[in-house]
C-alpha cells in the first residue's frame, strides 16, 4: 500500500465535522477523548479472534484516536514505520526522525483507543518504504536490532500484534526476507520468556488465484526459520491485470487460493484454523488502477458475511481517510473513495466483524 509523500487534504467537511465532536485534538498528532485516557499503556489484551481493523494513513496530521471514535472502530492498524535512511537500523512512524517510537509520538491516541476497549497494529514497510530501501528489515542487516525495535512497540504502547507490509522490491529481497524472519523468531522467543504477547502479520500483494510465488516463497523462509506468522493479510486490490474485476468474488478465489498455499505450508494445520490465519484488505471504492477495479458499497456486505461464514482473522480497508464519498469518479485518492456513499460506510460495515477473544 503507497504512502504518501506529503500531507494530503482532510476528510470531507461532513466527516470533519463528526471528528470534532467530543474529542480534543493536541499537536504533533495525539489526541485524547474527551473524557481522558491514561498516559500509561493499557493492560494489553490479545487481538479479537476476528477483527476489523482498517489502516489509517498516519503521516496526514490527523488523529487516530478521532478517527477511530468517529468512525466506530475499535482496532486501527497505524501505518507506517521505516527508518529515515537505507541503512539505518532506526525506525520512525512515517520515517520522520521527529516521530520515533516514543509515548511522544502517538502515545496519547493509541492509549485513547485503549482505553475504548480496542488496541493498533502498528505496520511497517508500505509501498514506498519498500521501494526505497528503508523498510526496516531491508535497512537494518542486524537481526537483533531489528528484534529490537519490534520488541520496544510492544514494551513502549502496549499492543499485541505488528503488521509487515511487504511488496514492490522488499518482496524480492531474500535477504531482508530472511532477516526479518529470524527476528520475528527472536522476538517471539523473548515474549514467551518474558510473559508478553505479541503477534506478527504479514500483509501482502495477491493475485486474484492467491499469492504469487514470491509471496509463499516468504512464508516457506518464516517456517524455515521457525518464525510463527499469526496472520496472512491479502491485498485484494490493485490487481493491475487489465481485466474489469468482480472485487467480492474476486476476494473469495485470491483468500481461497492462500488457504491452499497455506495447506502446503502446514499440513497439519485444520482447514478451519487455515482460515483462521487469513486476513483480507479493501480498498474501498476505485483503486489505484481505475473503474475496472471498483470495490462498492454492496460488495462491502458481501465480504463481510463471506468473512464470517469462512471465519477468517482481519477483515481490513485502505484507508480509514477513504471512508467517505467526496470525490465521485476519482480513481486512487488518498482522503475519499471515488465512489457515492455515505461517510463511513465501509467502517460500519466491517466493524461488527470484530469478535471473540480480546472484544
Amino acid at each position: 500500500m503507497r504512502r504518501a509523500g506529503s500531507l494530503r487534504a482532510l476528510l470531507s467537511c461532513a466527516a470533519v465535522t463528526a471528528l470534532s465532536a467530543g474529542l480534543v485534538a493536541l499537536g504533533g498528532g495525539g489526541a485524547v477523548a474527551a473524557q481522558g485516557a491514561s498516559s500509561r499503556p493499557a493492560a494489553p489484551k490479545p487481538m479479537p479472534a476476528h477483527v476489523a481493523a482498517p489502516y489509517v494513513e498516519t503521516w496526514t496530521g490527523e488523529s487516530p484516536a478521532a478517527l477511530a471514535a468517529a468512525s466506530g472502530n475499535k482496532y486501527l492498524t497505524m501505518a507506517f514505520l521505516q527508518t529515515d535512511t537505507a541503512g539505518s537500523c532506526t525506525a520512525y512512524w512515517n520515517g520522520a526522525s521527529a516521530q520515533p517510537i516514543s509515548r511522544a509520538s502517538f502515545g496519547s491516541d493509541i492509549a485513547a483507543i485503549q482505553a475504548r476497549g480496542g488496541n493498533v497494529i502498528p505496520s511497517f514497510g508500505g509501498y514506498s518504504a519498500d521501494t526505497t530501501g528503508t523498510e526496516l528489515a531491508d535497512s537494518c542487516t542486524s537481526v537483533d536490532a531489528i528484534a529490537k525495535v519490534y520488541e520496544s512497540l510492544v514494551t513502549t504502547y502496549g499492543v499485541t500484534r505488528i503488521d509487515l507490509d511487504v511488496e514492490a522490491d522488499s518482496i524480492n529481497n531474500t535477504a531482508g526476507i530472511d532477516r526479518r524472519n529470524k527476528a520475528i523468531a527472536e522476538v517471539q522467543r523473548w515474549a514467551r520468556h518474558t510473559g508478553h504477547r505479541v503477534q506478527f502479520s504479514y500483509t501482502l500483494p495477491t493475485t486474484n488465484t492467491g499469492l504469487a510465488p514470491n509471496g509463499v516463497a516468504l512464508l516457506r523462509n518464516a517456517v524455515d526459520n521457525g518464525a510463527r506468522v499469526d496472520v496472512v493479510n491479502i491485498m485484494t486490490f490493485d490487481y493491475w491485470d487489465g481485466a474489469t474485476h468482480d472485487m467480492a468474488a474476486d476476494t473469495e478465489t485470491a483468500a481461497a487460493g492462500l488457504h491452499g498455499q497455506l495447506a502446503a505450508l502446514h499440513p497439519k494445520k485444520s482447514s478451519a484454523k487455515l482460515w483462521s490465519m487469513i486476513g483480507v484488505t479493501e480498498m474501498p471504492g476505485i483503486d489505484d488502477y481505475g473503474p475496472e477495479e471498483t470495490f462498492t458499497t454492496r460488495d462491502a456486505v458481501t465480504v463481510k458475511k463471506w468473512a464470517v461464514a469462512k471465519g477468517i482473522n482481519t477483515l481490513s480497508f485502505w484507508a480509514l481517510q477513504r471512508d467517505n464519498g467526496g470525490c465521485v469518479g476519482t480513481a486512487g485518492a488518498n482522503s475519499c473513495s471515488g465512489i457515492a456513499q455515505d461517510t463511513w460506510y465501509f467502517s460500519h460495515t466491517f466493524e461488527p466483524f470484530t469478535r471473540g477473544a480480546g472484544r
